[in-house]
This record gives C-alpha cells, structure tokens and sequence, in this order.
C-alpha cells in the first residue's frame, strides 16, 4: 500500500462529508424511509460522520481505529446506495448506470480502509 493511500482515503471521506453540507437535497433522497426522523438530519448526521472518519485516518495514531471504522461506514451506508439505485431504475441511462456502478463499488471501499488501517501504525 502507497504511503499516500491513507491520506487519499482521508480525502476522499472528506470530500463526500463536506458534499452532505453542500448539497444535502441529493443525499436526502437516498436516505432509506425505514429509518426514523427526518432524511435531512440523518445527511447531517452521515456527513458530520465521514469528516470525523476522515480527521481519524489522516491522523496517525488515530488511523487504525478510524479505518476500522471507515470499513463499517461503508458498510452502513449500502441501503442508501441500493435505493438509489432502486429509485433511479427509470432514469437516462447514464444516471441509472452510475447508480448501480455505485453497488460493487463499496466492496473496494471497505478493503481499501481495511487495508489502510491494516498497515497503520501505532495502537489506536
């Protein structure tokens, strides 16, 4: 693994957390009904998440545990993805392929932050 990947995944967790804030609408939509409360706070919610997982992995001696947990986020928010996919079945299809192209991109996701906080140093 590039010494950069942890920071690389660091970036990238940051900018999907500060994407909730900046346009919550489109995560809104993917926020599963079974949930309760409103879909705006779990965006929120899920972005405030992915900027402190990011703050975790780009911090080394909070990198193990931060990908660890990274690797569980992805996992958590695959709902959101199968019902976007699900919802954007009728789209053009450029739109409906990136949503179901999002689908088996989670399994990179999870090993790539198992991954990182495999080689990470330190005990946190």
């Amino acid at each position: 693994m590039s010494r950069r990947s942890p920071l690389l995944l660091a970036g990238l967790l940051a900018a999907a957390g500060a994407a909730h804030f900046a346009v919550p609408r489109q995560f809104d939509a993917i926020v599963p009904r079974s949930l309760p409360g409103s879909p705006r706070a779990w965006t929120y919610a899920s972005g405030v998440a992915e900027l402190a997982l990011a703050a975790g992995v780009a911090l080394p001696r909070t990198r193990r545990a931060a990908a660890h947990a990274a690797a569980g986020f992805f996992v958590g928010v695959f709902p959101a993805n199968v019902k976007m996919a699900l919802d954007w079945r009728d789209r053009p299809a450029p739109q409906r392929t990136a949503a179901f192209a999002r689908l088996p991109l989670q399994l990179p996701l999870v090993l790539w932050a198992r991954s990182v906080a495999r080689t990470a140093q330190g005990t946190a």
